[in-house]
C-alpha cells in the first residue's frame, strides 16, 4: 500500500471554466505526491591525538655541581593533540665561594625535585584512572529519561500531545490506499483528519488508526467535506481514556509564532518537526490528483517540515494548542506547484482550526458539510485584479443565482470583487477560500468594481449542504 498523497498546493489553471463560489471548484491540474523511504547517513568520528613529552636541557656541567635529576615524566590530556608540560633551565657557571653558589644549587635541585614529583604524581593518577575505568569520559548524574522538561518546551508539548495523535491507514475496495495522520477530537472517539487521507475508504474501504503506543483500532468515516478537505472518522471500540487535544484560536495566531507539526511523513509515524508561522490568510487551492473536486483554504503557512503523510496531523502552537490541520505543501515541480517525489521546501499550509472545528462539528451532527455561499459564479483564471462574476454559470446555470445573496445585494455579471471585509481579493480561488472561512448567515462587506467605479455592499451569506 502506498503512502498517502500529500495535498499539493496548486494555482488555478488559466482559462478555467467558471465555477460557482458555493460549490467546490474543478480539480487543479497537478497530481499527488508519492513517497520513497529515505536512507539515514551515519556520522564519522575522528581519532584522538597523543600527549607530548617534556624534557630537561642543560649545558656541560661542572664536576662540582650536583647533577640534574632525570627528566620529569609526561603530564597531559591524551586526545588533545597538545604536548605535556615539563621544566628546562640553563645551568649557570659556578662562581668562586661556596656559600651563595651552594644556596642557589640547593634551591634549583629542590625545584626540580618538586617538578619531577608533581609530574610523576600526575602521570600515575592518570594512568591508574585509565586502567580502572577504561575511559576518561564524564557521565551525567541522571539519564535523559529522568529529566523533567518544562511544559513550554518542544519536548514538553510533544510528550503531552503525541499520545493523542494517530497514524491512519486507508484502503479502498480495489486495494488502493495510503497513510496519513489524525488527532483525537473528543472523548467519544472522533478523529479529525483530511478528506484526502480517508477518501479511498469512504465507500466500503478499510480504515485503521494506530496510536503511538502501538494500539490499533478499526474506524469508519462519519463524514467528509471535499471542498474544505476535512473529514471525521470514529474509532470502533474506542478506549475510555482518550484525551482530546486542546483547540486554539487560529484568528489570534501571529506571523512569527512558533509551530510544532506531528505526523507520519513518508510513513514514519509519530514524527515531530518545528518551525514558525511564516504567513497568514494564504489563498491556497489544493488537489490530491484523484479527480475529486479541489479544496480551497485561507491557510496558515508554516516552514515546519511537512511531507507526504503529515496530512491531517495537528499544527500546534508553543503551548500545545491545535491551531491548524496540516493539509498541503508547495512542490518544486512545474514552476513550483507540480507533482513528483519532492518533499518539504519550507512551504506548508494548514487549514485554520477555527474553520476546521466548525466543519467537524457539522460532520458529526449530520454527516454532511455545510458551505457558506454568495450565490454567484466567478472565474478561476489566474488573475491579480480580483474575482470577476462570469457571464454564464457552471453547467448552464445563471451566473447570479436568482434570489440568492449576490442578487439581493445587486451584484451582476461582469462585476469584479476586490475585497471581502478587509481581505484583498485577487482571484476567484481567493474569494472562495475567504467565503468558506465564514458560516452561513454571517454578514460580510463586499467591495467591487463596475464600469470603472468602486462600490461597496453588505451581503448576508447563504448556505449549501453537501459537496454535490
Amino acid at each position: 500500500m502506498s503512502t498517502e498523497n500529500e495535498g499539493t498546493a496548486v494555482p488555478p489553471a488559466p482559462s478555467a471554466p467558471p465555477v460557482p463560489v458555493d460549490a467546490p471548484a474543478a480539480p487543479a491540474p497537478q497530481g499527488p505526491y508519492g513517497q520513497d523511504p529515505q536512507g539515514q547517513v551515519p556520522h564519522g568520528q575522528g581519532a584522538p591525538g597523543d600527549a607530548g613529552h617534556p624534557g630537561v636541557t642543560s649545558s656541560a656541567p661542572d664536576p662540582s655541581w650536583p647533577p640534574p635529576p632525570p627528566p620529569t615524566a609526561p603530564y597531559g590530556d591524551g586526545g588533545s593533540g597538545a604536548g605535556g608540560w615539563g621544566s628546562s633551565y640553563q645551568q649557570p657557571t659556578p662562581k668562586s665561594g661556596r656559600g651563595r653558589g651552594g644556596l642557589i644549587a640547593a634551591l634549583l635541585v629542590a625545584a626540580l625535585a618538586a617538578g619531577g614529583l608533581g609530574g610523576g604524581l600526575g602521570y600515575t593518577l592518570a594512568k591508574n584512572n585509565d586502567e580502572s575505568t577504561g575511559s576518561t569520559t564524564v557521565s551525567a548524574s541522571t539519564s535523559g529519561g529522568d529529566v523533567k522538561r518544562d511544559p513550554g518546551t518542544v519536548a514538553g508539548v510533544t510528550a503531552k500531545a503525541l499520545p493523542s495523535t494517530v497514524t491512519i491507514e486507508a484502503e479502498g475496495s480495489s486495494g488502493e490506499g495510503g497513510t496519513g495522520t489524525g488527532f483525537v477530537f473528543d472523548k467519544q472517539g472522533h478523529i479529525v483528519t483530511n478528506n484526502h487521507v480517508v477518501a479511498d475508504a469512504v465507500d466500503g474501504g478499510k480504515l485503521t488508526a494506530t496510536f503511538p503506543n502501538g494500539k490499533k483500532y478499526d474506524a469508519e468515516v462519519i463524514g467528509n467535506a471535499q471542498g474544505y478537505d476535512v473529514a471525521v472518522i470514529k474509532l470502533k471500540n474506542a478506549p475510555r481514556d482518550l484525551k482530546p487535544l486542546t483547540l486554539g484560536d487560529s484568528d489570534k495566531v501571529a506571523v512569527g509564532d512558533a509551530t510544532i507539526a506531528i505526523g507520519a511523513p513518508f510513513g514514519l509515524s509519530d514524527t515531530v518537526t518545528t518551525g514558525i508561522i511564516s504567513a497568514k490568510n494564504r489563498p491556497v487551492a489544493s488537489s490530491d490528483g484523484s479527480g475529486s473536486q479541489a479544496s480551497y483554504m485561507s491557510a496558515l503557512q508554516t516552514d515546519a517540515s511537512i511531507n507526504p503523510g503529515n496530512s491531517g496531523g495537528p499544527l500546534l502552537d508553543a503551548q500545545g494548542n491545535v491551531i491548524g490541520i496540516n493539509s498541503a505543501i508547495q512542490s518544486t515541480g512545474n514552476g513550483g506547484f507540480g507533482t513528483g517525489q519532492s518533499g518539504s521546501i519550507g512551504l506548508g499550509f494548514a487549514i485554520p482550526i477555527n474553520q476546521a472545528e466548525y466543519v467537524a462539528q457539522e460532520l458529526i451532527k449530520t454527516g454532511k458539510p455545510v458551505y457558506a455561499k454568495i450565490g454567484a459564479s466567478v472565474s478561476l483564471d489566474d488573475s491579480s485584479n480580483g474575482a470577476q462574476i462570469t457571464d454564464q454559470g457552471a453547467g448552464g446555470a445563471a451566473p447570479v443565482e436568482p434570489g440568492g445573496p449576490a442578487a439581493d445585494a445587486g451584484l451582476k455579471p461582469g462585476d469584479v470583487i476586490t475585497k471581502l471585509d478587509d481581505r484583498v481579493i485577487d482571484s476567484g480561488p481567493t474569494l472562495i477560500g475567504e467565503i468558506w472561512t465564514h458560516k452561513p448567515g454571517d454578514k460580510v462587506t463586499i467591495t467591487y468594481q463596475r464600469g470603472g467605479k468602486q462600490h461597496t455592499v453588505d451581503v448576508t451569506l447563504g448556505s449549501r449542504v453537501g459537496d454535490n
